[in-house]
């Protein structure tokens, strides 16, 4: 149980929520604050807490109007199920909430306009969080589902792009409908703000996620896959071949011709022990 009570000590309150609740108090919104409050907390521990159970390294757990993000040191290398079980977890937590409040208010226990306050934000936040948007779930459970079929680095990327260009037309459907509403303009601009960040920090997450795989911290995985290459690509090119859940083996060809086949780990080693990196992959032939 100690296990999953230090989650608590781990919980931070964003700048943006006390915005939200400012503008809440100033507008006698006090409830709509609670409901808010509460909704998020649990939403976010029910990460927090399938994540420990999974023992992920645990960073932080962010609490923010529309969800939250719990910040974990773990870099795509981990099985897919369970980052799907982490993921789905959080919006999983809405279902019972409802459940809770309809049986709360069939017996008269709380008031109907209490349910269907409740009930508009919980089911708001539900839907919010699985637009496929980094950071929220659906750009997560995205993330996950592109990068089992292209390689980290690519489904990294194409999660970005994608997830930019629904913001951008998001922004112009709120610009159009709701020019006035500052915590949506709030919300956006966070959100513009972490795909900003994330791009920024794409090549760290990278390598982050190469290293886990150098030091043997992929749990497993699903398929060997080989990864045919020319001899004359560098080394850096190969690795952003790498794909989660696989196991590589690097075919090194001239032409149409067959020189040497690698280990992966033998070109996460010249990369990161031998400092290789301008390295071309025919040049390890010499060494292994």
């Amino acid at each position: 149980m100690s296990k999953y009570l230090v989650l608590l000590f781990k919980i931070h309150i964003h700048p943006l929520f006390w915005a939200i609740a400012a503008l809440c108090i100033v507008t006698a919104q006090f409830q709509s604050l609670c409901m808010l409050f509460t909704i998020v907390f649990i939403h976010e521990m029910g990460h927090a807490i399938c994540a420990r159970f999974f023992s992920w390294r645990i960073k932080h757990i962010v609490l923010l109007p529309f969800g939250g993000v719990v910040e974990v040191d773990e870099y795509g290398n981990r099985p897919f199920k369970e980052e799907l079980y982490v993921i789905i977890s959080g919006p999983i937590q809405h279902v019972w909430l409802q459940g809770a409040a309809l049986f709360l208010s069939q017996y008269g226990l709380i008031e109907g306009d209490f349910y269907e306050l409740f009930t508009f934000y919980n089911v708001s936040i539900f839907l919010f969080n699985l637009i496929p948007v980094w950071p929220l779930d659906g750009g997560k459970l995205l993330f996950l589902c592109l990068s089992y079929f292209y390689p980290f680095s690519i489904a990294h990327r194409q999660m970005l792009i994608f997830s930019t260009i629904t913001v951008c037309i998001m922004t112009a459907f709120f610009f159009v409908i709701e020019p006035f509403q500052l915590n949506i303009w709030l919300i956006l601009g966070f959100i513009l703000y972490s795909l900003y960040t994330e791009h920024k920090q794409r090549m760290f997450a990278f390598m982050r996620f190469l290293l886990e795989r150098y030091y043997g911290k992929m749990k497993e995985f699903y398929s060997l896959k080989p990864i045919v290459v020319n001899s004359e690509e560098y080394v850096l090119e190969v690795l952003l071949k790498f794909q989660r859940g696989c196991k590589h083996q690097v075919i090194v060809q001239k032409g149409e011709k067959k020189l040497f086949q690698l280990d992966e780990n033998e070109i996460l080693h010249a990369y990161f022990s031998e400092k290789r990196t301008n390295a071309k992959v025919g040049d390890l032939m010499y060494v292994y």
